[in-house]
């Protein structure tokens, strides 16, 4: 099979590496995995659903294509959200979840959001308070199970025959120069600016990246995703996973990383240098909590590890000199 778009992805790991745990993460304090066979039939009904919305995006303009936005931590449905849009030929527009309420109506009317999938209460009622100032917003939706929001399941349920096979001739038509996703900038010197790609301008840095990774061809491996997924690196990663046929694992919250890598014991996971500060800052604040002997022996063995790294640091120097 020719890979031609991002959303090529999932039956490309039907063809070659068929998984029980393509997605995987907790939900009511299990650990919950969707097989590659359980993703295709989640996002090819909630595409046809999308499509049963009115949602549209092929034979338009990058401009008029319908927009989708989601806010959401990273877990299983931003995946099947991302795919179902791609393949109705709408755009997706990720926002983080921190985003100011007066950063988000700007970005929504900026790309005339039609639809929008959020995670949590907080998040639905934080959109609710906007949704005045956004005439093309329709319609909210929600990951959890929250009072007077729409559940996100209802959109595949809608799914019918007809929508399906137009969703089938939508695919096919989707070129790998299709726009795919708007991703905002953060605004700190101004308004928002909207940053498009296309579905050659990631896949492209997928492909070259892939062979770069010592995981190519490893579809045993286990990864542990926790990066927001609204970041082009983590979505760009996320993508090099499932064409590697690598079983991705969501940690709960950033706060349950260390639980959840002894959880899962992945064989790799993507992370960037402020969270390992994090980590250090948070395991030093817990040998300053320990007393006596095991207090000391911490210490001990910090220190032994700063003179270690100290030296290996230093003969990196010299050898250079040399």
């Amino acid at each position: 099979m020719e890979i031609k778009r991002l959303f090529d992805c999932i039956d490309h790991q039907l063809q070659h590496f068929p998984k029980p745990d393509m997605l995987t993460a907790k939900e009511n304090g299990q650990w919950r995995s969707y097989s590659t066979q359980e993703v295709k039939e989640i996002t090819d009904a909630f595409a046809a659903g999308l499509i049963e919305l009115g949602v549209s995006g092929n034979d338009m303009s990058d401009e008029a294509r319908d927009k989708i936005a989601i806010i959401s931590n990273s877990r299983p449905e931003w995946i099947f959200t991302d795919v179902a849009v791609q393949q109705s030929g709408a755009v997706l527009v990720p926002v983080y979840p921190s985003t100011s309420p007066n950063e988000l109506q700007f970005i929504f009317n900026d790309a005339l959001i039609k639809y929008v999938c959020v995670s949590s209460k907080e998040l639905f009622e934080k959109i609710q308070g906007i949704k005045p100032g956004v005439p093309s917003l329709k319609k909210i939706f929600s990951f959890d199970d929250v009072e007077g929001a729409d559940h996100w399941s209802i959109v595949p349920a809608l799914a019918t025959d007809e929508s399906r096979s137009r969703l089938t001739t939508i695919k096919n038509s989707i070129s790998p120069e299709h726009l795919a996703t708007i991703i905002y900038t953060s605004g700190t010197t101004g308004t928002p600016k909207g940053v498009m790609l296309s579905h050659k301008n990631i896949y492209t840095n997928v492909m070259f990246s892939k062979v770069s990774f010592p995981f190519i061809d490893a579809p045993h491996y286990k990864v542990l995703s926790f990066l927001p997924l609204n970041h082009i690196f983590e979505k760009c990663v996320t993508y090099i996973y499932l064409f590697s046929g690598n079983g991705i694992y969501y940690a709960e919250s950033l706060d349950t990383i260390a639980d959840n890598l002894k959880e899962v014991k992945p064989h790799m996971f993507t992370t960037v240098p402020r969270l390992l500060e994090k980590v250090y800052d948070r395991i030093m604040q817990k040998g300053n909590e320990l007393k006596g002997i095991k207090k000391k022996l911490f210490f001990w063995a910090h220190s032994l590890a700063d003179e270690r790294n100290n030296s290996s640091s230093a003969g990196r120097v010299t050898g250079r000199r040399r």
